[in-house]
């Protein structure tokens, strides 16, 4: 049978990426390309609607981008000089046609398309409030949420109702929306997820990373801020900023994991930051060893750090096979356990004999970390020594990154020792969350008065209210809601 991703990978996930253009005659395929740069954030699904003025166009689809927008015909029927587009991970759940992204909605002013990466944390307690009102959702995501508080806003402007609306949500997002006539886009007030604002030619464009913008050949003018609405029209570039100021509070495992190495996030660059993440790691865990190998790829950067602070080689040790999807023909439980060699194999010519260190960003499971020491000991290893380039993750996020209930994650059931031991290691450690800080460029290390960072996986500081939590909806059914929607 076909399952989804039987060989997992054991890594927190992403729940979407955003794109949006205003002014150009090839909108929806510079909007295919700039997805296609963001795949890494979403990979069950993607969608793109266009506008010519007039009229919405759009296609949406299961699979990767090159999947649903790989050939002309559909582009050509996306028609217009405005955009925008949504890549999408779900959470949990069946992945189905109505949560992809972009969805629309028909309102008095007109037709609204809106696309959403992060998660609202009061969506449960929305939802059943406006169900009492009578609104009929057509999908599972907590993005519909936001089109249903629209669509009952008292205010008359497209721009004051979705403010009306975001006033109501709590959690993280960043999105943006097209009308007929306008393309926006909002970060949420502390700036959790991320986005940014580019120009091409006299065109402009908002997405989740700065890579969106390079692989078109735009230019990268600024992030967008905490709690900023920026309105594209003919007239040029509006922002907003009805939200109360608030510190920011970004991602900080967007330069650990999510984030793509050649983005520029928050004004910082992803691979700099990974590899000091690296040498931290190195001063702060030292061990002596022959080598130092990353595991591909997440674990590259971090690992050239340590090697270079440690002054041990660096060497592909690992190569992973890149033409392994999420989905895998199952045959039989035997050889499903032998799945992580059909993505990553050990390079044995640079194993065999050595003292190895293995530099990965994070143990979520820890059932792929095992099976990976196991290879690298059968290809010879004398000892097999594991770093990890973030703190231990003992919490879930709630903030649209797709982790596991928190019973599930090793770190909060064990101790390192106890992980080490478990996972087959002859010494694990975890960078500290000082130097984790340190490395993004805050000198002190972490400021517990003052954080600007979200780091709630690793301490469990929650910056923005878990009202479903609170109000007794466990994690699970807040997925079940919200399932890739964002």
């Amino acid at each position: 049978m076909l399952t989804t991703n039987p060989f997992d990978d054991d890594k927190m996930r992403e729940e979407c990426g955003v794109f949006g253009i205003f002014g150009h005659h090839d909108s929806a395929a510079h909007a295919a390309l700039g997805l296609h740069a963001l795949q890494h954030r979403g990979q069950e699904a993607a969608g793109i609607v266009s506008c010519d003025g007039e009229h919405f166009h759009n296609h949406r689809g299961l699979g990767h981008v090159a999947d649903n927008f790989g050939t002309e015909s559909v582009i050509k029927r996306l028609k217009g000089s405005m955009a925008i587009g949504h890549v999408r991970y779900s959470t949990s759940g069946e992945t189905m046609l109505r949560n992809v992204q972009p969805l629309f909605g028909d309102f008095e002013f007109g037709g609204l398309a809106i696309a959403h990466n992060g998660n609202l944390t009061n969506a449960v307690t929305l939802r059943k409030s406006l169900v009492r009102r009578g609104c009929l959702f057509q999908s599972t995501t907590d993005t519909e949420t936001i089109i249903h508080l629209i669509a009952i806003s008292l205010y008359s402007t497209v721009e004051d109702r979705l403010i009306d609306a975001l006033r109501q949500v709590e959690g993280a997002y960043s999105l943006v929306a097209m009308t007929k006539d306008m393309v926006l886009g909002v970060r949420d007030p502390l700036g959790i997820r991320p986005l940014v604002l580019g120009k091409l030619g006299e065109s402009w464009i908002m997405a989740s990373e700065s890579v969106a913008l390079d692989i078109i050949g735009a230019d990268f003018v600024r992030d967008v801020e905490p709690g900023e609405m920026v309105i594209l029209t003919k007239e040029g570039v509006r922002s907003v900023k009805p939200f109360p100021p608030q510190k920011r509070r970004f991602c900080i495992f967007e330069y650990i994991y999510f984030a793509r190495p050649d983005s520029v996030a928050d004004g910082t660059s992803v691979y700099e930051v990974r590899k000091r993440i690296g040498a931290e790691l190195a001063r702060e865990s030292a061990v002596e060893a022959d080598v130092v190998i990353p595991v591909p790829d997440s674990g590259v950067p971090a690992a050239l750090g340590y090697a270079g602070e440690a002054g041990i080689p660096f060497e592909l040790g690992i190569i992973r096979n890149h033409y392994v999807g999420r989905t895998f023909i199952q045959p039989t439980d035997n050889i499903r356990h032998l799945g992580v060699k059909l993505k990553h194999n050990a390079n044995r010519a640079y194993v065999a004999g050595k003292r190895v260190i293995l530099v990965d960003d994070s143990i979520v499971r820890g059932t792929t970390s095992k099976r990976i020491v196991e290879m690298v000991r059968a290809a010879g290893a004398t000892e097999v020594h594991m770093r990890i380039s973030s703190p231990p993750t003992v919490n879930p996020c709630f903030y649209g990154i797709d982790t596991p209930e928190q019973n599930k994650l090793l770190a909060a059931a064990y101790d390192t020792e106890g992980m080490a031991k478990l996972i087959g290691v002859d010494s694990l450690a975890f960078i500290s969350i000082d130097g984790l800080y340190r490395a993004v460029g805050r000198e002190e290390g972490r400021d517990p008065a003052d954080p600007q960072f979200c780091d709630a996986c690793f301490t469990g500081e929650y910056p923005v209210r878990l009202t479903d939590q609170e109000e007794g909806n466990s994690k699970a059914a807040v997925t079940v809601m919200t399932a890739g929607g964002n």
